[in-house]
């Protein structure tokens, strides 16, 4: 008899607890792609975040080497890399080889277009549209009310303003986004930059 009650006692608790562990796997079935979503982009953004700075830093850098270098060396052939181009260019791959970050197979080959230089590649497996180094030896700007550089480091109008001549460098990067792949597994559209970039201007000092 009282295995009759107790029968009748725990059996509507053992159902309401089936009940619940169903609606608990209903739940995290549903928020699951949800926190996939969310944890990829963090670590997505995270890295995009930081390759950016290192394109900047190192596009800075290759900018201040090679304003230092004598301008005598941009009147030899086009035919002849000048010295201080190959310096700006010779920082940017070796920034890239030693923080083991591919470099595309990247070669000091370039034809220039009056002081600029492009140097482009995508090999080595890196995702298309690969590498790209621009370096301006004769990039100019007003002296005031100047904009930022833009990524193709194209001179500005000097407006009327005294011209101030530097050299340009600018890194763009393709980064193979995982954030705009596992959105459209969920069916969202996401319009990400195919290449991240660092540009930087330094005053030609000779």
């Amino acid at each position: 008899m009282r295995w009759f009650h107790f029968a009748e006692w725990i059996g509507p608790r053992v159902s309401s607890l089936r009940a619940d562990a169903g609606g608990q796997i209903v739940e995290f079935a549903v928020a699951l792609p949800l926190l996939i979503l969310f944890v990829v982009g963090i670590f997505d953004f995270s890295n995009a975040f930081t390759l950016k700075q290192k394109l900047t830093n190192i596009a800075r850098d290759a900018a201040r080497a090679a304003a230092v270098d004598p301008t005598n060396d941009l009147t030899e052939p086009q035919s002849t890399l000048p010295v201080s181009v190959n310096d700006a260019f010779e920082i940017v791959d070796n920034y890239l080889v030693a923080n083991n970050i591919n470099d595309c197979n990247i070669t000091s080959t370039a034809s220039p277009t009056v002081l600029t230089w492009v140097f482009t590649a995508s090999g080595n497996g890196c995702t298309a549209p690969g590498l790209t180094i621009t370096v301006n030896r004769g990039y100019y700007f007003p002296s005031t009310g100047a904009a930022l550089p833009n990524v193709n480091c194209t001179s500005q109008a000097p407006g009327g303003q005294t011209a101030v001549i530097g050299t340009c460098v600018s890194i763009q990067y393709a980064y193979a986004w995982r954030f705009g792949h596992v959105a459209s597994l969920l069916g969202a559209n996401t319009a990400l930059p195919t290449q991240l970039y660092g540009v930087s201007v330094a005053l030609n000092e000779n």
